[in-house]
C-alpha cells in the first residue's frame, strides 16, 4: 500500500503524525511519502499544488491530509491560494465522491448544541458531488454591465454526473440501514430538477433501499429537528457543503469529524472536516481524533480492510470511554490531552 502523506498548513502537520503512528502501529506493509500542499507548497514551491506533489498523488493509492490554509495567504492572487491546491489535487484525481459521516459517541452527548435525546445514537453519512456544480460551472466570473459591476456563477450537473454518485449513495446505504434521502431544490432550480429525475431513474437497481426526497431547506431545518430520521444523505457540490458542515456540530464538535473522497475505483483522499485551525496551531492541543478515523476510513474504502478499520474506531471509542479529551470536547471531570497525548492514548487502546 502505498499512501501519500499531505500535512498542509496549520495544524495539519501535528494531527497528520498521529494518524501516522496510528497507521504505522498496526503492523501493515505500507509505504508512507510525504510532500506539500496548501500555503507550505505556495511558500516552498511557488504552487499550491507542485509537480512532486501531482506525480506522487498519481501514484499513490490513497492520499492522507492534515488541512490547508492560514490567514498569511489571504491576500494572495486567487491562483496562489492554499485551498487552490485542495480543488487541483480533487479535480486531477477525478475525486467526485465526498463520503462524510456524523456519528455521535454517546460520550460526547453533551457536548453537542441540541439535547442529548435528539442526537443520541446519530450515525449520518452525507454522500456530496464533489467536482461538478455552482463551485466548477462555467461561465463565471465578474464583469461590468449597464455601467455595474455583476458576479455570476452557473449551476450545471449532467446526467451521468448524478448518475454516478446516486450510485456511491445507494451501495453505502446497502451496508448501512437502507435509506437514501436525496436533497434537492426542484420546486426553484432546474438543475435539481434533474437532479431528483436521474436519482429516481437509478433507484429501481437497487430495489432493497428505500428512497426519499427532500428540498435542501427543509432538510437544513430537519437536521436540527430530527437529525435521526436520516441514514444516507446525497445532494449536490454546494448543498453538500452547507449540510454537512450543519451536521458535523451535532456531533460536539468538527474535530471528531473524518471524511473520504472517491474516484471511480476507491482510490481517496482521506482528511478530517475541520481547518488548519492557525489559531492553536504549534501548541499541541488541537484534537487529532478526526484524521485518526480519517485513516480508519482510508482502510475501509481503498483497501477494503474492514478489520483494521474498526480496530482503529474501536481505539477511538475506547479513548472517550476513558474520559480522554481535547480542548474542544472537554468537559468537567474528563481527562484534559494535548494533541500527542490523545494519540498515545489511541496507540495504548490499539
Amino acid at each position: 500500500m502505498k499512501i501519500c502523506v499531505l500535512p498542509g498548513d496549520g495544524i495539519g502537520p501535528e494531527i497528520t503524525a498521529q494518524a501516522v503512528r496510528v497507521l504505522q502501529a498496526l503492523g501493515l506493509k505500507m509505504e508512507m511519502e510525504e510532500a506539500l500542499l496548501g500555503g507550505c507548497a505556495v511558500d516552498a514551491a511557488g504552487d499550491p499544488y507542485p509537480e512532486a506533489t501531482r506525480k506522487l498523488a498519481q501514484e499513490a493509492d490513497a492520499v492522507l491530509l492534515g488541512a490547508v490554509g492560514g490567514p498569511q495567504w489571504d491576500n494572495n492572487p486567487r491562483e496562489l491560494r492554499p485551498e487552490r491546491g485542495l480543488l487541483g489535487i480533487r479535480k486531477h484525481l477525478g475525486l467526485f465522491a465526498n463520503l462524510r459521516p456524523a456519528v455521535l459517541y454517546p460520550e460526547l452527548a453533551n457536548a453537542s448544541t441540541l439535547k442529548p435525546e435528539v442526537v443520541a445514537g446519530l450515525d449520518i453519512l452525507i454522500v456530496r458531488e464533489l467536482t461538478g456544480d455552482i463551485y466548477f460551472g462555467q461561465p463565471r466570473g465578474i464583469e461590468v454591465r449597464n455601467g455595474e459591476k455583476v458576479g455570476f456563477n452557473t449551476m450545471i450537473y449532467s446526467e451521468s454526473e448524478i448518475r454516478r454518485i446516486a450510485k456511491v449513495a445507494f451501495e453505502a446505504a446497502r451496508r448501512r440501514s437502507k435509506k437514501v434521502c436525496s436533497v434537492d431544490k426542484m420546486n426553484v432550480l432546474e438543475c435539481t430538477q434533474l437532479w431528483r429525475d436521474v436519482v429516481i431513474s437509478v433507484a429501481p437497481e437497487y430495489p432493497d433501499v428505500e428512497l426519499t426526497h427532500m428540498l435542501v431547506d427543509n432538510a437544513a431545518m430537519q437536521l436540527v429537528r430530527n437529525p435521526k430520521q436520516f441514514d444516507v444523505m446525497v445532494t449536490g457540490n454546494m448543498f453538500g457543503d452547507i449540510l454537512s458542515d450543519e451536521a458535523s456540530m451535532l456531533t460536539g464538535s468538527i474535530g471528531m469529524l473524518p471524511s473520504a473522497s472517491l474516484d471511480a475505483n476507491n482510490k481517496g483522499l482521506y482528511e478530517p472536516c475541520h481547518g488548519s485551525a492557525p489559531d492553536i496551531a504549534g501548541k499541541g492541543v488541537a484534537n487529532p481524533l478526526a484524521t485518526i478515523l480519517s485513516a480508519a476510513m482510508m482502510l475501509r474504502y481503498t483497501f477494503s480492510m474492514e478489520e483494521a478499520a474498526q480496530r482503529i474506531e474501536n481505539a477511538v471509542k475506547k479513548v472517550l470511554a476513558q474520559g480522554y479529551r481535547t480542548g474542544d470536547i472537554f468537559e468537567p471531570g474528563m481527562k484534559k490531552v494535548g494533541t500527542r497525548e490523545m494519540g498515545d492514548a489511541v496507540l495504548a487502546a490499539l
